[in-house]
């Protein structure tokens, strides 16, 4: 591939993952633009329109990973998946940095990751080969049907994947108490909370 390959950005920040196995750690964040799975509820609806945000150079971003001294590049959209991820992802690697993914699952996953999460939205559904791809299977809890739903995905999953629901933020007074009873009676289920939202940081 050529070294001026590049892809559309919305934004970068260095900051801490807020979500699922790795809360707390800190992670270098590329926000990809373009997505067209729909979510009623997105809280980055900004992202989706890829001809809305610059394109940047995979050099350029691999130096930005590099500079920042983060152990963690933390790659979401929008959809990434929607992208040939394998240049990008052996660069950051061969940096000695570690490379997670967050998708819905729509598309084939390309590139090379130490970590995947999978996020699969009631909009448009997942490939099958995702299933087996996920280290993390993380449902955002908005409807009470959810829950029911989130099981389904949970079956297919591989046997060491973690699952996790994650109430939406609008509505995590009542999501939330709702799912701390159901992960007492569902023990396999850890609760995800965004923290990054809770400390008021990206």
């Amino acid at each position: 591939m050529s070294e001026e390959e590049s892809l559309p950005v919305m934004e970068t920040f260095y900051t801490v993952q807020g979500e699922g196995a790795f809360a707390g750690a800190p992670a270098f964040f590329i926000r990809l633009a373009g997505c067209d799975v729909g979510c009623t509820w997105c809280d980055v609806k900004d992202s989706w329109d890829a001809n809305a945000h610059p394109k940047i150079r995979i050099k350029d971003l691999v130096k930005m990973v590099m500079d920042s001294g983060t152990p963690i590049c933390v790659i979401t959209g929008g959809e990434p998946m929607m992208y040939d991820l394998t240049n990008l992802t052996t660069q950051i690697k061969s940096a000695g940095i570690r490379t997670h993914l967050e998708t819905s699952g729509v598309y084939p996953i390309s590139g090379v990751w130490d970590w995947v999460t999978f996020s699969p939205k009631k909009f448009k559904s997942p490939v099958d080969s995702i299933y087996q791809a996920a280290d993390e299977l993380k449902v955002i809890v908005f409807h009470p049907s959810d829950l029911s739903w989130a099981e389904g995905h949970a079956l297919k999953t591989n046997e060491t994947c973690r699952w996790y629901l994650q109430p939406e933020w609008e509505r995590r007074e009542k999501m939330q108490p709702m799912i701390l009873d159901y992960i007492r009676l569902n023990t396999k289920w850890r609760i995800s909370v965004q923290t990054h939202k809770y400390l008021g940081v990206d």
